[in-house]
């Protein structure tokens, strides 16, 4: 690809990033450019996002009902799978399975609970109700 020619479509991630790609100059050297992003891309991350909404509404939906802690939640919200924080926390995943439990989230303990709070980037109270701030 030309170096004129690429892509610069508007996207939401356009004030926020940058995709580095290669391309030619006039000369035929291989050279880097910054695309702002390209309308096949930004239609692909809208997608992806709407399908987070709809997992973090659905995960919301579970702890109303009691069927879910509020970990499941902020899990979803942060894109965690139990890997990553059972990374983040230093508790196996099978732990992190039975805190999921809300009779067992229930009994955590104050330090069990700041570890969750420290990987969602929350206070216990806001991970207690579900409460995040969206910046």
């Amino acid at each position: 690809m030309k170096k004129k020619d690429l892509p610069q479509d508007n996207s939401k991630l356009e004030n926020v990033t940058r995709e580095l790609c290669y391309t030619q100059d006039e000369s035929g050297e291989y050279t880097t450019g910054l695309s702002k992003g390209w309308e096949v891309k930004a239609k692909a991350l809208d997608v992806a996002w709407e399908d987070i909404k709809e997992r973090t509404a659905e995960a919301r939906a579970k702890v109303d009902r009691g069927e879910a802690s509020p970990i499941l939640f902020f899990m979803e919200l942060r894109l965690m799978d139990l890997p990553i924080l059972a990374g983040y926390t230093g508790f196996w995943k099978w732990t992190i399975k039975r805190h999921l439990k809300p009779n067992n989230f229930k009994k955590l303990s104050t330090q069990k609970l700041q570890k969750y709070a420290d990987a969602f980037d929350v206070s216990i109270e806001d991970l207690k109700h579900m409460r995040f701030n969206e910046s």
